[in-house]
């Protein structure tokens, strides 16, 4: 076994191989960005070295020299599944823990690997030439052959949208892998995503781990992953375990790594390969709790060149998991990205929390920002059973806390109550078929628990200055009726007359906690404040709070006005300062945690403002540019 590992990566992943290091005794070398030097997983390793970027592979195999270190685990994401880092660690004489070069390369190119599958008797998704595409049966998926997690993917409803999707699928693809590369291939509307894990050894020996099923997307990206499958028969998993494997052992592989499925969901038979994620995936949690495996531990154990000792007879299989990511996402604003300090975090953890895990990188005053990818935390649970699983994830995601951000926790748990996911009938197009879950608390709730917890917090903070009062007192004459104009989410302002608010009892419970009863019935809230934002939450949901109405009237804005919707980088500008165009034109494009927006002309008419060009950092709602309809 290694003395001392360097982890090339960052955030909740970075913090997971850690733990694994420290159980085993094994020294962990951390690398940071200047903008991470102060994250949890630089403080809790045993030395960290600071690098430009966690894409430079020659800073990051110089960290391995200046550490000492004989081994490194790239996590998954940035070079995980890149075989240049796999080279340059073996010329360096640095163990890579994941699989060889040729083969990381092999599964790594989707094309290659769908070969190699249909060499292994592995069924696959019909592919299409581009002139093919022009007259296949439609709808069609277009695929960065390179990478993966959802990016460079555009589904195609007919022939017509075809080069936008070719070209927007590319730009993505580049961005994201360094590689613009595409193919295109038959599109399942209504399918499940099932998966297979795998692990290999030097010796000859390939197990897989039984399937996870990961239907529950948005946009190509993986909301809710479990194991096992709901749907899958005993049958089944051994066949989809031994195709697994024999793709595995076509391609050579060492290491863990994870064969992708898609299948017709009226029919599981008829299932096809999609492709081979050469790394350790997001979702590994899941697996790790019914088989009782560390799967980290035995990548550094094979990738030290130890035989697995475990035949596949001897995997065994227990209870149900499933796993929720918590992402950095406003779910009310069809999920565009998030940004901003942690004001507030409790994870959920303690007493009545048997069975769950939580794999996260944040704590207050983290700042989570558009650069890396959304995902801010995920919450793992399991029970003897799937209806088991279901109730501890949802009990856990209610005791979570996270304010100062908005993320999809109070989503999910809406997600988890549908009647399709507790009964297990869910397919990768479900989330978009799905009405949004109606919010637990109207907006009155919301901004009324806002200001209790508001004027509490100035009550114990025992003001003596008059100007601090928000009862209506005034220097002389009579006391002046008092009304807040509270904004829940940027919505339309809601009109409170604190008078009204002695209806409701209030008392602290901790830092940044209150209890509010009204109406008989108590519910525990939290409290932060960010200058004029008040973020309050409730039941592992949380909102923004702002007290002006003339906020919410901005960032609805004028009919003309293309304001941004999420924070991030402008990428493209398709119009100018005095051009003509016509509603549903493209204007700006944004980019955003690698995934593209397009704000198009909310009408026909002239573009009197723009006032951002391409580079530009942009912020939530700033002003981008104007079209004017003709008078």
């Amino acid at each position: 076994m290694f003395e001392t590992v360097l982890i090339a990566n960052r955030g909740e992943i970075a913090r997971r191989v850690i733990r694994t290091l420290d159980r085993l005794g094994i020294r962990s070398v951390a690398v940071y960005s200047p903008a991470d030097r102060h994250a949890p997983h630089v403080r809790e390793a045993d030395e960290a070295v600071a690098v430009g970027s966690y894409l430079d592979i020659d800073e990051i195999v110089t960290a391995c020299r200046r550490a000492g270190a004989q081994a490194l685990h790239p996590g998954y994401g940035f070079l995980s599944e890149n075989p240049a880092l796999a080279r340059a660690c073996a010329t360096a004489g640095v163990v890579f823990v994941g699989p060889p070069p040729e083969a990381g390369e092999l599964m790594g190119d989707k094309l290659r690997a769908k070969e190699l599958a249909m060499a292994a008797g592995l069924p696959v998704v019909p592919t299409f030439t581009e002139t093919q595409a022009r007259t296949a049966p439609y709808p069609l998926l277009v695929k960065a052959a390179a990478g993966g997690g959802g990016r460079g993917m555009r589904v195609v409803h007919r022939a017509a949208d075809l080069d936008a999707a070719l070209a927007s699928a590319r730009r993505e693809a580049h961005a994201g892998f360094g590689d613009d590369r595409v193919f295109i291939e038959r599109f399942l509307p209504r399918a499940r995503h099932l998966e297979v894990q795998v692990i290999a050894d030097a010796h000859g020996t390939v197990l897989h781990l039984g399937e996870r099923e990961c239907s529950l997307q948005r946009r190509h990206q993986k909301v809710m992953e479990e194991s096992p499958s709901p749907a899958v028969s005993p049958p089944l998993r051994a066949t989809l375990g031994d195709e697994a494997v024999a793709l595995a052992r076509a391609a050579g592989y060492v290491n863990a790594g994870t064969v992708e499925f898609i299948a017709d969901f009226d029919d599981l038979a008829e299932h096809y390969f999609l492709e081979c994620n050469a790394r350790l995936q997001v979702e590994h949690p899941v697996t790790e709790m019914v088989t009782g495996l560390d799967l980290v531990e035995l990548q550094l154990r094979v990738a030290g060149g130890e035989p697995l000792g475990l035949s596949q007879d001897e995997i065994r299989f227990a209870g149900h998991a499933i796993e929720a990511r918590v992402n950095a996402e406003d779910a009310a604003r069809d999920f565009l990205p998030s940004a901003g300090r942690v004001l507030a975090y409790r994870r959920p953890a303690g007493p009545g929390m048997a069975g769950v895990r939580v794999d996260d990188a944040i704590e207050p005053f983290t700042e989570i920002d558009t650069a890396y990818d959304s995902l801010v935390a995920k919450v793992i649970a399991h029970g003897a059973d799937r209806a088991a699983a279901l109730a501890r994830l949802d009990h856990a995601l209610a005791r979570m806390t996270l304010l100062g951000v908005t993320t999809t926790a109070g989503y999910l748990r809406g997600l988890l109550a549908t009647d399709e996911v507790r009964s297990g009938q869910i397919d990768t197009g479900l989330i978009e078929r799905l009405e949004l879950p109606v919010a637990p608390f109207s907006d009155e709730q919301i901004a009324q628990a806002a200001a209790l917890m508001t004027l509490a917090a100035r009550h114990d903070e025992r003001s003596d200055d008059p100007f601090d009062r928000a009862d209506g007192w005034r220097l002389a004459g009579r006391r002046a009726p008092s009304w807040w104009p509270l904004s829940v989410g940027g919505g339309a302002p809601v009109e409170l007359r604190l008078d009204d608010l002695g209806l409701h009892e209030i008392e602290r419970t901790g830092d940044g906690s209150w209890a509010i009863t009204s109406a008989g019935e108590r519910r525990e809230w939290s409290y932060a404040v960010d200058g004029d934002l008040i973020w309050v939450g409730c039941d592992g949901h949380a909102w923004s709070v702002r007290r002006s109405a003339a906020a919410a009237a901005q960032a609805a804005g004028a009919d003309g006005d293309l304001r941004a919707p999420m924070p991030g980088q402008v990428l493209l500008v398709h119009a100018a300062a005095g051009d003509q165009v016509r509603a549903g034109d493209p204007v700006v494009v944004l980019e955003s945690m690698k995934m593209e927006l397009v704000l198009a002309a909310p009408m026909d008419g002239e573009v009197t403002e723009l006032n951002v060009a391409v580079g530009d950092r942009v912020a939530l709602d700033q002003p981008l540019a104007r079209v004017v309809a003709p008078s």
